[in-house]
């Protein structure tokens, strides 16, 4: 009950740290998108600089980021769902760590293996393999335990399928870098970041685009077109540390004619915020 209790708490302060907005900016709309504990300067350039980075953008987009040195947290659509793709592989592997740690034992050399090739490479058939394993059940445990309380998973019960918003991405990503959290020990959270770290050149664009060089980049990108109608989905995930910086970035997009068309729209918000939190 102690442990329940502790990581309850954690989840609501997490939770309360990125409060979220729930709906885009209307257009011409000047209401401001961040806000800041420490520097409203720059969560008044952010809010400005955001919208102005999607202006002309055809299709839906989320934007959360959060700046942990200012406490500068910036929410667009933060609440509305988009299709997962492949970043719910992060999700995969935390719940895949979170029934390791339960069971006291560490990742068997398979379940290495398959973790690595699903994160560095976005290896689809490694990341149906481990969803198998950890099951529905066990991902609903780690969405739970971590507060992603409006992360859904698919009727259809295909990974690819969930339906996850930016507020939810950005509570992982916080999770991840954040010492304090007790859903997964310090080990757990190293070990994914790690393999963020290590993704492939070709599957490094979207949030990382416009990092200050010396910054430790960690990434994971989804993208598919369902030939649905809706479009390519195209999302990006990044947290980024060092030399005094630590702060993350999610962007969710649907309906993009291409999927370079998804890259350009999250590439342009990326470097609006990376300029903006490193000048």
């Amino acid at each position: 009950m102690r442990t329940q209790r502790t990581i309850a708490a954690v989840t609501s302060a997490l939770t309360a740290v990125c409060a979220v907005t729930a709906s885009p900016l209307p257009a011409g709309a000047a209401a401001p998108v961040c806000s800041s504990d420490h520097s409203p300067a720059l969560a008044a350039r952010l809010s400005a600089d955001i919208p102005a980075a999607l202006r002309g953008r055809r299709g839906p987009v989320a934007v959360g980021v959060f700046d942990r040195p200012t406490h500068t947290r910036c929410a667009l659509a933060a609440t509305a769902h988009f299709q997962s793709a492949s970043v719910v592989k992060v999700t995969i592997l935390a719940a895949l760590l979170r029934r390791a740690e339960e069971a006291h034992r560490g990742l068997t050399a398979q379940e290495q293996r398959l973790a690595e090739s699903m994160i560095t490479r976005s290896d689809n058939a490694a990341a149906t393999a481990l969803w198998d394993e950890v099951g529905q059940a066990g991902i609903r445990h780690f969405l739970a335990l971590a507060g992603m309380a409006d992360t859904r998973i698919d009727a259809s019960g295909y990974w690819g399928k969930t339906q996850i918003t930016a507020g939810d991405e950005l509570i992982l990503l916080k999770l991840l870098t954040f010492s304090g959290t007790t859903a997964l020990t310090a080990a757990s959270r190293s070990y994914v970041l790690r393999l963020m770290a290590a993704v492939v050149p070709g599957q490094r664009w979207g949030t990382p685009a416009g990092a200050p060089a010396g910054v430790n980049v960690h990434v994971k990108n989804g993208w598919v077109d369902r030939s649905d109608g809706a479009g390519w989905r195209v999302n990006s995930l990044g947290t980024f540390d060092g030399h005094g910086k630590d702060y993350q970035i999610v962007v969710l997009t649907q309906g993009n004619p291409t999927e370079a068309y998804g890259h350009e729209t999250i590439e342009g918000v990326a470097r609006v915020i990376h300029r903006d939190l490193n000048s």
